[in-house]
């Protein structure tokens, strides 16, 4: 691992205090230590990369002028703050990122007092700090609140809500726009850096102050003079910036400014941060900046496994299984080629969620509407009633932030939206902002919704298809992240009767009843349980909702002991339905359900954390077979592994 004693300035540098007193050349060289100890870092153990490598100078800037952790920055998830991160004690740490017991790839409060605000969903920072501002002026505090948004973030709408009642509560905040995308010709470069100076600088805003006093004893012809001036500058900032829609919001407007250009800004952020109400500073960055593989495909290094430091190549394990993600992705791709009247939408995660296979393929197929999932719930409810079949592939994860417009604007009219949740379960490194821990709970209570969730690759085509087949409301197809288990898949697509399970091993002892990624699971565990004389009878039920009750039935009838497997939270999942059945029916069965526990996991690895809540086979096989030999069975005996 690299030691970061070989980097000149940043092996001196452990807290923003340290880089209070360095000057221009050093804070220099310190961004290009920065930037090399990202690289032989992240390149060793993998990690969000590009977004951190295109803030390194805007993030020693923001240390150098604001006096953290007193002034607050709050950044907007996790992808842009690696080098925060570098710079607030955690240098040393860094080679521990997103693994078990290692510091988080996001924000994180419990973390370091330095991050003002846990994150690692998208387009939160605004709405934080404005809450922070509002209550530093509430205790009358002495302090500066800078959000920092972008990396897509200024899709979301969330973003727009916070900026547009920022205006109207007029508090000192600043916000800075992060915008890694947006191309500017050098001409307009120099045009807009010298106005930003000019309207920037403390002579101007003084003497505008003096002048907007004076207007305002001139009655009528000092009104009129204050429109002329508000004219005379917005007019000016309406042909050279981007800036009226912020205005337009009660932001004043800087910029654009070039984000890896130190030298302007430790000067604009010295100049405005005395400024009185809601402040915007817009820089433009490049994503990888100073990697040349991360520069060139920016999305594959947005995030990545450990990888070749000269070619920014991945290092593949050998015999990997493809993805769930590729074989959805592919699947889609081949069902549009035969139904037109089906597309695919995604919130700015192609890559992420297969959907780049429909892009390349169908691109008129192919809708990506940025960071703005609500949004893309209601497009599609849109799409459905004039019998286009849409299929919406958002993490589990970030599809939390949709519930009301699936629950109003899909369900309730009954329209046919197909939901597919990549990443449900345990993601691993990401931790739990990224936990695809809680979709069926969330979606479970909604009339007239179908959940499913398939036990290999084999069996996604097979519900995808059906999804699509499928007429009478809104369905969900949820599977998990990382490699499928590499089971033969027929080109054919076949139809799934709704709401049917399938027996997968006869038994005599115990009733298994497992739902999608829990099957693999739960036929490891049958055979460590068949070498202890323990007969499990193994169910792929398929379906969270609607439940097969007949098969239920025939459970309930046949087993005194019954076991529900899924990984979900236990608390509104699958087994919480299978135990309210029971509770309706009257049925005196025992019921023990394994799923994911009622507290937020932590990062690691997928294995590691299986392991770590024992829902991993042996676990669930030791499990099993306690309970199978305790008399007077109580669920918490059976947890937590005593008798």
């Amino acid at each position: 691992m690299n030691d970061s004693t070989k980097y000149e300035i940043l092996s001196k540098v452990n807290l923003p205090s340290d880089i209070k007193q360095l000057d221009l050349a050093q804070l220099k060289t310190l961004c290009s230590d920065i930037r090399e100890f990202l690289i032989d870092t992240i390149s060793e153990v993998g990690g969000h990369f590009g977004g951190g490598l295109g803030t390194v100078e805007l993030t020693v800037a923001l240390h150098k002028v604001f006096n953290t952790p007193n002034d607050l920055i709050v950044w907007d998830t996790g992808h842009q703050a690696y080098p925060h991160k570098i710079l607030t004690g955690r240098k040393d740490f860094l080679k521990t990122i997103r693994q078990l017991n290692g510091i988080s790839g996001f924000l994180k409060r419990t973390e370091s007092e330095y991050d003002a605000f846990g994150a690692g969903h998208a387009s939160t920072s605004i709405s934080a700090a404005l809450g922070m501002a509002v209550a530093r002026d509430i205790r009358k505090e002495k302090k500066k609140v800078v959000a920092i948004i972008g990396d897509g973030a200024m899709t979301g709408g969330m973003a727009y809500e916070a900026m547009n009642n920022s205006g109207i509560l007029k508090s000192d905040l600043i916000v800075v726009l992060n915008d890694n995308n947006m191309s500017i010709a050098p001409n307009v470069w120099q045009i807009s850096n010298y106005f930003t100076e000019m309207i920037s600088h403390p002579d101007y805003n003084k003497f505008k102050g003096q002048i907007w006093d004076l207007t305002g004893k001139l009655d009528q012809f000092g009104d009129r003079l204050r429109r002329i001036a508000v004219r005379l500058e917005s007019g000016i900032k309406a042909v050279i910036t981007p800036g009226m829609l912020f205005e337009a919001l009660g932001f004043r407007y800087f910029g654009p400014i070039n984000g890896h250009n130190l030298h302007q800004l430790l000067k604009i952020f010295e100049q405005i941060k005395d400024l009185k109400g809601p402040i915007l500073v817009h820089t433009l960055t490049e994503k990888g900046r100073g990697y040349k593989p991360a520069e060139e495909h920016t999305q594959k290094l947005h995030a990545s496994t450990p990888f070749d430091k000269l070619t920014g190549q991945a290092h593949k394990k050998a015999g990997a299984a493809t993805s769930y993600t590729t074989i959805f992705g592919n699947a889609l791709a081949q069902i549009i080629k035969d139904n037109p009247a089906v597309v695919g939408i995604t919130g700015a995660m192609p890559d992420g969620t297969g959907m780049d296979i429909v892009q390349k393929l169908f691109p008129a197929n192919y809708f990506d509407v940025g960071i703005a999932e609500e949004h893309a719930v209601t497009f599609a409810a849109g799409l459905a009633t004039q019998n286009v079949i849409p299929v919406v592939a958002i993490y589990s994860t970030f599809l939390q932030r949709a519930i009301d417009q699936i629950i109003h604007d899909v369900s309730l009219q009954k329209l046919h939206v197909v939901f597919v949740l990549d990443r449900a379960g345990l993601v691993g490194a990401d931790g739990p902002t990224h936990h695809g821990s809680f979709d069926i709970s969330y979606l479970r209570f909604i009339p007239g919704i179908v959940i499913m969730a398939p036990k290999d690759e084999s069996e996604l085509r097979d519900m995808l298809y059906t999804a699509i087949m499928y007429k009478k409301g809104p369905i969900v197809l949820r599977y998990p992240r990382g490699s499928a288990l590499g089971v033969p898949v027929k080109e054919r697509f076949d139809l799934i009767e709704v709401g049917k399970s399938e027996k997968l091993e006869d038994g005599n002892d115990v009733a298994l009843l497992a739902l999608g990624s829990m099957v693999d699971y739960a036929k490891k565990a049958s055979k460590l349980l068949g070498e202890s004389s323990v007969s499990c009878e193994l169910i792929n039920m398929r379906f969270a909702k609607p439940l097969d009750t007949q098969r239920l039935d025939d459970i309930a009838n046949k087993f005194k002991k019954i076991v529900t497997l899924e990984e979900n939270s236990l608390a509104g999942g699958f087994g919480s339905a299978v135990s309210e059945y029971f509770a309706d029916k009257k049925y005196k069965n025992d019921l023990l359900r394994i799923g994911l526990p009622d507290y937020f996991i932590d990062h690691g690895t997928q294995e590691e954390l299986h392991k770590l809540i024992g829902i991993d086979p042996q676990s669930i096989a030791e499990k099993v077979k306690l309970y199978c030999n305790t008399k007077d069975f109580t669920e918490e005996v059976i947890v937590n592994g005593s008798n």
